[in-house]
């Protein structure tokens, strides 16, 4: 090639031909010069670009292995990285959607096997901090722990990876099976960089079923329906609690309450059956539930409250520590399985009347939807809702977000801003923390829906399947805009406002007084919005007219459920002291002739 001085030749022995030459003419011939100036520059630029590379420091990595002693591999699953400042207790145990939070990143792991460094850099996923690049340096409690996903072969066709869960209620920091390794005490500095490791060393154990006691007994079923759906057995149970002479009346039958909620190891209702005094070093709240659970204790077996079989069900799933009791496409049919499966055989085994009129639902948050949406969705199969506090029971009002008019789910959108949108607050109004901080820990905990959390929860319960067999978001997870397609399939399936509208010349003679809704009008999660918009919704309906009650305790967060004027803690534990004797009364009412009444002794 030839050089630059070769090729400038041929002008500068050209220029003195014109005598004097022309200014544009010189301005012409100065352009080569100012070419090859900056040509002989490059390889400064270079040399010094190279030099400052090599003066930076390598970006901070973590690694995690697993050793072959551990797990024969390989893995699928969510490989969590905790960041802590508080020795107190595991960082593992200390990630929540409030300001007290601690720091988690996330990563998807396939095929994982042992001795593998799988690598967590600045473009893993963070919450509450977004980057490990923007972790502030210092020393810091770190651990991993690798949520096991197991592949299950549905019987729509579609093959996905989940989280199962193993009776610990799909809490990822407790499931029995997943790896994690011990806290170490580790100095971070991203602007040092440079190469960490961590090794899983541990396996959480196997949590034991719980035993039968003289009043709390257990029943497990495997569901042909829902072995059917997840393609692999599939068990549903029940936690019942014994009315108190059921060994001494083996002739009398029982109406049966069930309690709707999040998933409970070992309880039949939403107060623990406690057959002894508070501890004696229990303080606070701790001493007042415990001092409630035992005044329920005495009440019960004492015979100052009717006599149901009061029971729970278990019913945690690859998506939830509970599968809000009805129908779904990507969770199965839980609310054919609990209705024709769980139910009948609770009643069978232990003495249950066995008729609609002799069954009543009640419960809060998540159970005071699936109270609602049973009662609705079966309305002759219970006689009687009494919901507290329920989970979005109008999709206008998901929380704050109008998911069929709202353009994105995180932001208030303006011409020259955007706002951001709450997703909890204090009873005095103070925000705790927004809808995308706490949609991103979700997706830190669990991408394709898989967080085993709140929001993943009701997409999964809700939503059609996906093109990739997970559940079709009804939001980006990362920007909030969303897919009003997916809304209105959630408006014909499940948003129960709805369905009442459109079914009420059906739905409503079937319902007549069996819809008994409270709430706080300062739910921690908006939630009274919804419920207002649907008792409007009822009161203008006329044929026929609604009879049934909505409640609202101004000033009460979620979730209110017992007097106005008591306290959240007072009102958890009075809960079956409240309801029990008008869900009893209403049975009475509307029983119909010649009704098995031999649970009235």
């Amino acid at each position: 090639m030839p050089s630059v001085r070769s090729r400038r030749a041929p002008l500068a022995r050209r220029a003195p031909a014109a005598a004097g030459g022309s200014q544009p003419f010189a301005r012409r011939a100065r352009l080569p010069l100012l070419a090859r100036r900056c040509l002989l520059a490059i390889p400064c630029v270079w040399a010094l670009a190279l030099a400052a590379a090599a003066a930076a420091p390598p970006p901070l990595r973590i690694a995690v292995t697993y050793p072959a002693r551990l797990h024969a591999g390989p893995l699928q699953g969510r490989l969590l990285l905790l960041l802590s400042t508080d020795p107190a207790e595991e960082p593992r145990f200390q990630i929540s959607d409030d300001p007290g939070t601690q720091q988690i990143f996330g990563l998807d792991v396939a095929d994982w096997r042992p001795g593998q460094a799988a690598v967590f850099d600045a473009a893993a996923l963070g919450y509450p901090v977004a980057s490990l690049a923007q972790v502030p340096s210092g020393d810091y409690y770190v651990q991993a722990l690798l949520n096991v996903y197991t592949t299950f072969h549905r019987a729509d066709g579609r093959v996905v990876e989940l989280p199962m869960d193993r009776g610990e209620g799909q809490q990822w920091n407790r499931k029995p099976g997943n790896l994690y390794s011990a806290p170490l005490r580790l100095h971070l500095d991203p602007a040092r960089g440079g190469e960490l490791r961590l090794a899983l060393d541990r396996v959480i154990p196997p949590i034991p079923l719980p035993p039968d006691t003289r009043w709390i007994k257990h029943l497990r079923l495997v569901s042909p329906l829902l072995s059917k759906f997840w393609g692999r057995p599939t068990t549903l149970a029940a936690t019942v609690l014994l009315p108190p002479g059921w060994y001494d009346h083996p002739r009398a039958h029982y109406p049966l309450a069930v309690y709707q909620g999040h998933f409970q190891y070992d309880q039949a209702g939403p107060v623990a059956f406690r057959d002894r005094p508070p501890a004696p070093d229990a303080a606070g709240p701790r001493r007042e539930f415990e001092a409630g659970e035992y005044r329920f204790y005495q009440d019960w077996v004492g015979g100052k409250l009717p006599k149901f079989l009061l029971m729970s069900i278990q019913h945690a799933n690859p998506y939830y520590d509970d599968s809000y009791a009805v129908d779904s496409a990507n969770i199965g049919p839980y609310g054919a399985a609990i209705t024709q499966e769980l139910i009948p055989a609770v009643e069978r085994r232990f003495r249950g009347i066995g008729q609609g009129w002799a069954r009543v639902l009640y419960g809060g948050s998540t159970g005071g939807w699936e109270t609602l949406a049973d009662q609705i969705f079966y309305p002759d199969f219970f006689n009687g809702a009494w919901a507290n506090c329920p989970d979005p029971v109008d999709f206008r009002a998901f929380q704050i977000v109008n998911v069929y008019k709202d353009p994105n789910a995180y932001w208030l959108l303006g011409p020259w801003s955007r706002v951001p949108r709450p997703n909890s607050r204090t009873p005095t109004g103070s925000v705790i923390t927004t809808m995308e901080r706490a949609n991103r820990r979700e997706l830190v905990l669990g991408t394709h829906g898989r967080s085993g959390d709140q929001w993943d929860a009701w997409q999964a319960v809700f939503s059609p399947v996906g093109a990739d067999g997970y559940p079709a978001e009804i939001w980006d997870p990362r920007t909030g805009d969303i897919d009003h397609q997916v809304a209105a399939y959630w408006r014909e399936h499940y948003d129960l406002r709805f369905r009442l509208q459109r079914d009420w010349n059906t739905l409503g003679p079937q319902l007549a007084g069996k819809l008994h809704v409270k709430v706080g009008d300062m739910d921690t999660y908006y939630l009274n919005n919804a419920v207002h918009l649907l008792q409007d919704a009822l009161a203008a309906e006329t044929h026929p007219r609604f009879t049934g009650d909505f409640e609202y305790a101004p000033g009460k967060p979620h979730c209110y459920t017992g007097d106005p004027a008591a306290s959240m803690l007072q009102a958890y534990v009075t809960v079956n002291e409240r309801f029990l004797p008008v869900m009893a009364a209403h049975i009475l009412a509307t029983a119909p002739p010649r009704a098995d009444l031999s649970w009235r002794y």
